[in-house]
């Protein structure tokens, strides 16, 4: 998704789910992580791959496909021109909250 396609209905939307936002969190401090390694969840894979393809689709991750492994980033760069300190921000809280 290119930065001028986001929403923030639909980043916002993606953020409100607890485990989208431990994703977010988990990959947040990283260059890539694969879905597996990403957080600890304690959810089914299929669903946890729902909360991947969720993120994907509002703009907030990408995918490097590299043979079985699907390797996922944030989009740092892309978030923070298009909704500066939106990211930061909903971390900040996320981290005060606990």
């Amino acid at each position: 998704m290119k930065t001028n396609e986001m929403k923030l209905t639909a980043v916002l939307q993606a953020l409100s789910d607890p485990y989208r936002l431990e994703i977010v969190k988990a990959l947040a401090d990283t260059a890539e992580k694969t879905c597996g390694t990403c957080t600890n969840l304690n959810i089914a894979k299929s669903t946890l791959s729902h909360h991947f393809k969720v993120l994907r689709e509002a703009g907030l991750l990408k995918v490097r496909i590299e043979g079985k492994h699907h390797y996922y980033s944030l989009c740092k760069r892309e978030l923070e021109e298009q909704f500066p300190g939106l990211i930061e921000a909903v971390l900040k809280v996320e981290k005060e909250r606990w």
